[in-house]
């Protein structure tokens, strides 16, 4: 894919960027690497202040990034600076909170292993390269950036292609916040030159949000070269609705669980299954809902959904639902692609699913929402569990028992009740099965770009 930046509501080409060259990468992997030796030295009380400034540098910037974010994937402009904001707030909140996370861990009786004493500590790892998708340019990037910075290590970032003004802006982010020159440089390379980058020596450990094909063949060439790898892939996630849930409340978060970023997110609910008995209600109540959204240029301030990022995204979305319409599935609102410039889809909701439907089992990236009539729990778990992918899920229910009955058996790295998945600084964040391994944000993600050490001393 060449990298440029291009207009999803037109599909026209703004501008094109030459790749940088084997010279350009080696310069820069040598950077972070001497910024990265040079990061260990300071202390948490540096890093804090350099980090607080790189916030501060984005948020000044929040309109002109917001545009750009827009431009570049078409997610409608108040979602986009509202991804600028949560990332300057996920900045300071690093910033604030990596001294306690990374503090020593002192062993209470150090007698008992027959020393005077004994603690971990979490050092750096040295330079870490993120491999990252073009759905929040700016968010999943800093969800990594920040914690790894402040952890003392640096950071390469391949980003995704079509976003190549999002990744050099978070180039010159962090030099121009004080950080020591060469802490966080993007690489603006092809996916072919990813494993030369992943077997470098320099590079100790990777990081990737994307599909699970990407993810497979990052996780191999980092096995290969024993390197520290987090994942974080698709979903397939469930919205569950059951007979006691609030089916107002129920439908208007699922619209907004569905259409976020113009559906295009890994953790948005894809699948809702709804109780037999409360089915038909919630269902006139989603497509009325999804019915009312206003598609359009995301440059409009009243529009809330825009295009999808790329024409081949769009492509195998509409494959999906052709396929399953094919197969006898029903279609009760949207489902065909609309005669425009740029690479829309309406948001689609779609029933009356068969087993050999591609969208039972296939990620839908996209405003495209299916809906699963259930007769009871169990039925609601098995449809849920039966995909590959575990992200997370939601699940509503007003009754005590029957919430922890689905938080103990939905295979997830999360379970949201009465609620739409979001992810936050202050939760871990993360998947199981084919949805990745290891965890983003909180306390656990900072410790993932460390090394574990042992002290113990006679």
């Amino acid at each position: 894919m060449a990298i440029a930046t291009v207009n999803p509501a037109t599909g026209e080409t703004v501008r094109e960027f030459e790749p940088h060259d084997a010279a350009a990468v080696e310069r820069r992997i040598a950077e972070a690497d001497a910024a990265a030796r040079a990061l260990r030295a300071f202390s948490y009380a540096h890093r804090r202040n350099w980090m607080h400034a790189a916030a501060d540098l984005l948020e000044a910037d929040v309109d002109s990034r917001a545009r750009i974010l827009t431009l570049e994937m078409g997610k409608p402009l108040a979602q986009a600076r509202a991804e600028v904001l949560k990332s300057a707030r996920g900045m300071r909140y690093y910033a604030d909170h990596a001294a306690q996370y990374l503090a020593d861990e002192p062993l209470a009786d150090a007698s008992v292993v027959g020393a005077s004493e004994a603690y971990t500590r979490y050092e750096p790892l040295g330079v870490v390269l993120a491999v990252m998708p073009w759905n929040y340019p700016f968010w999943q990037v800093i969800r990594f950036a920040a914690p790894a910075l402040m952890a003392g290590n640096a950071g390469l970032l391949k980003h995704a292609s079509n976003v190549p003004q999002s990744a050099l802006y978070l180039d010159e982010l962090f030099d121009k916040a004080g950080f020591p020159t060469g802490s966080f440089r993007t690489l603006l390379i092809g996916s072919r030159e990813v494993e030369s980058v992943i077997a470098d020596p320099r590079v100790r450990a990777v990081t990737l949000t994307g599909s699970e094909p990407a993810g497979r063949a990052v996780a191999a060439t980092a096995g290969r070269e024993i390197k520290k790898t987090i994942l974080e892939l698709g979903g397939s996630d469930p919205f569950i609705v059951m007979p006691s849930a609030d089916l107002e409340a129920a439908a208007s978060t699922a619209v907004m669980a569905r259409t976020m970023n113009n559906g295009q997110s890994c953790i948005a609910g894809k699948r809702f299954l709804v109780h037999a008995d409360v089915y038909d209600a919630f269902a006139d109540l989603f497509v009325e809902k999804m019915e009312t959204l206003k598609m359009g240029d995301p440059f409009d301030e009243d529009v809330e959904i825009g295009p999808l990022a790329t024409e081949s995204g769009r492509n195998e979305l509409a494959e999906l639902v052709d396929d399953a319409v094919a197969c006898g599935a029903r279609v009760l609102t949207g489902g065909r692609t609309p005669e425009l410039p740029g690479w829309f889809y309406p948001p689609t909701v779609i029933d009356q699913l068969p087993m050999n439907a591609r969208l039972v089992m296939e990620e839908a990236f996209g405003p495209v929402a299916s809906l699963y009539r259930v007769a009871n729990r169990d039925e609601a778990v098995q449809i849920a569990n039966q995909t590959a992918f575990g992200l997370s899920s939601a699940v509503w229910t007003d009754d005590p028992e029957e919430q922890q009955w689905f938080i103990q058996s939905l295979d997830a790295g999360s379970v949201f009740v009465n609620g739409m998945t979001v992810s936050h600084p202050e939760l871990p964040f993360g998947g199981v099965k084919a949805s990745g391994f290891g965890r983003e944000l909180a306390a656990s993600g900072i410790r993932e770009f460390t090394n574990l050490k042992t002290v113990w001393r006679a």
